[in-house]
């Protein structure tokens, strides 16, 4: 027994993974998963012996994923992946699951999933958040009739805790419609007390069904619903800022006055810096070109993405900002996290993506055009 061991001791130890993609990290827990799974049914140690493995590899892979675990079923351990609410980062954390191996034992999933008891809530900071003491009522704007604008009211709302509240409101969201739909579904939440309106409230619990019908009376509106750039009008606009220095933008006027912006929900702002100091804010004629053929090059990949309109762009006091309107939020935030990557060294990038169904973004330019 000894001579096998000195012989195959050296193949037999675990090997150290460097996680570079996916497929590695799943490579990693497949060598570890029974060890995990005995770990999370025990509910022993779990943080050290588990989490601390697991976040260690995952911030290998990428920055930004958070996690929870648990017992599925007596048998199946559940391990969630969530970006933790940051739309940047939440087609990463499907593309991970999607990536995962079927394991005995294991259900993996991505995005903190909607809870199914009919009774549910948490408890933070001294106050209870559940079914029994959050009532909601929704907001219809006819100028934006698409908009989900919704008030929750908690019903032992103090203005002096207003922070605690509203962010025990918005997890109990969170965790209540599952993480995506919470993001993706609601475009506007407001939080307020019990006397602070006369609206007629409704259960919490009929939010759901509320959300599914207002989620598929948009779909079907505006499911099939395309816009080609190629022929619209960009006008050229200048003005100067509140500190006197030169301000031009160049946008997609026709768009400004398209009546289905709903069908676009969702914005994006890529901000790109640049020294300005020697020409007034702008960037020189060297940099202008960069910037230009940066340009091109995204908008040529988001364009291949399918569902994404280049709405124009705007230059003054060194930075550029280019405006982009998409269907969805996944192909953008993985195309601009790349490009930062690739550009690193050489332009200083960075990028917002929120919901926007309106382009109230643009207010400025839709106040001159009209």
């Amino acid at each position: 027994m000894s001579l096998f061991k000195k012989i195959f001791g050296k193949n037999t130890k675990q090997t150290e993974f460097q996680i570079n993609n996916n497929e590695d990290f799943w490579s990693w827990f497949m060598q570890n998963e029974r060890k995990f799974h005995e770990i999370v049914k025990s509910g022993k140690n779990i943080e050290d012996l588990f989490f601390a493995n697991l976040s260690k590899k995952l911030n290998e892979l990428k920055e930004g994923y958070f996690f929870l675990t648990g017992m599925y079923d007596k048998d199946t351990v559940e391990l969630i992946i969530t970006a933790d609410g940051n739309i940047k980062n939440i087609v990463y954390a499907e593309e991970l699951i999607n990536a995962a191996p079927i394991v005995d034992g294991w259900k993996f999933t991505a995005s903190k999933p909607a809870n199914t008891q009919e009774s549910f809530g948490i408890n933070m900071n001294n106050y209870t958040f559940d079914t029994d003491n959050i009532k909601f009522f929704s907001i219809i704007n006819e100028a934006f009739p698409d908009e989900i604008n919704i008030t929750l009211i908690h019903n032992d709302y103090k203005i002096e805790d207003k922070e605690q509240i509203d962010l025990g409101c918005y997890i109990f969201i969170d965790n209540y419609l599952g993480e995506l739909n919470a993001v993706s579904i609601i475009d506007k939440m407001n939080i307020i007390g019990p006397n602070e309106t006369t609206e007629e409230l409704i259960s919490i619990t009929k939010l759901k069904s509320y959300l599914i019908w207002r989620e598929k009376e948009f779909v079907e509106k505006y499911e099939s619903t395309k816009h080609s750039t190629e022929n619209d009008t960009f006008t050229v606009l200048e003005t100067t800022t509140s500190n006197g220095n030169p301000f031009i933008a160049i946008i997609n006027t026709d768009l400004l006055k398209w009546e289905e912006k709903a069908s676009h929900q969702w914005f994006v702002c890529v901000n790109i810096k640049y020294d300005g100091t020697q020409n007034n804010g702008f960037p020189n004629d060297e940099t202008i070109q960069f910037l230009n053929e940066f340009e091109d090059e995204l908008d040529n990949q988001l364009k291949f993405g399918g569902g994404n309109l280049n709405l124009g762009r705007e230059s003054c006091e060194g930075v550029r900002t280019i405006f982009y309107a998409c269907k969805d939020f996944r192909v953008p935030s993985k195309v601009l996290t790349e490009l930062i990557e690739k550009h690193e060294d050489s332009l200083a990038l960075s990028f917002e993506i929120y919901k926007d169904k309106y382009w109230s973004t643009l207010n400025y330019y839709m106040d001159h055009i009209n």
